[in-house]
């Protein structure tokens, strides 16, 4: 285990592949030659990283005409390396005062799932809503949550069914608190997406908040943007 450990940590640690693992927490499947510009790094060179990370299961890569594209082999790898983002020093106070109002800090997508101040604002709000409980560091879904869910047009019993995790925490980076993760995450962001109270930012991961979505949120979750 010990020995397994250094090794994923050791592929991890390296410059071009931290810069490769952070450009797909976006979510979408990259090409070699997009993630060779993201990291500044000739195709020879990001074709050997990405057979590295290949070969140790981190990442999968799919063909689709004269394209192979790269993304996570799976969604835990992805809440990994959003957790050890975790890991980075506070901004200094000058700095952090003029950071305050960075959209990737505000809102943006965790992989799948909302995160920043407004993903860590609605999981509060439905843990203060006793929607989900907090038992002994997981997160669970109460009685009241399970109606609460279904009147907000997300199936439970169908999430559940899925072969991935249904509800976990998630350390926030920018925020040092939880926001939610699992399948329960991912359908809450689609839902918001697909309602207009969130849109995507191209080549960004930060997320706006539209008009509807402001009212909505004050509704459901009592947050104020």
């Amino acid at each position: 285990m010990e020995n397994q450990f250094v090794k994923i940590a050791s592929l991890i640690g390296d410059p071009t592949r931290a810069i490769v693992m952070w450009t797909l927490l976006d979510g979408k499947a990259f090409t070699a030659t997009e993630l060779a510009i993201t990291a500044n790094t000739s195709p020879q060179n990001i074709s050997m990283h990405l057979t590295k990370l290949l070969d140790a299961g981190l990442l999968c890569v799919e063909k689709q005409g004269r394209h192979k594209y790269y993304r996570f082999s799976n969604k835990e790898t992805a809440y990994a390396i959003e957790a050890m983002a975790s890991l980075i020093p506070p901004a200094a106070p000058e700095k952090k005062k003029n950071e305050q109002n960075s959209p990737i800090k505000h809102c943006r997508t965790c992989y799948d799932h909302l995160a920043g101040k407004i993903g860590v604002a609605v999981t509060e709000s439905l843990l203060q809503q006793e929607i989900i409980l907090n038992l002994d560091t997981k997160f669970e879904i109460s009685p009241k949550g399970e109606k609460w869910f279904s009147d907000f047009g997300i199936n439970l019993e169908d999430l559940k069914r899925q072969r991935r995790i249904f509800l976990k925490p998630c350390l926030d980076w920018s925020e040092r608190k939880n926001h939610i993760a699992g399948s329960i995450g991912s359908s809450l962001l689609d839902k918001m997406l697909a309602e207009d109270w969130l849109r995507r930012t191209k080549n960004s991961r930060a997320i706006q908040i539209t008009g509807k979505g402001e009212k909505e949120l004050l509704k459901y979750f009592k947050i104020v943007v």
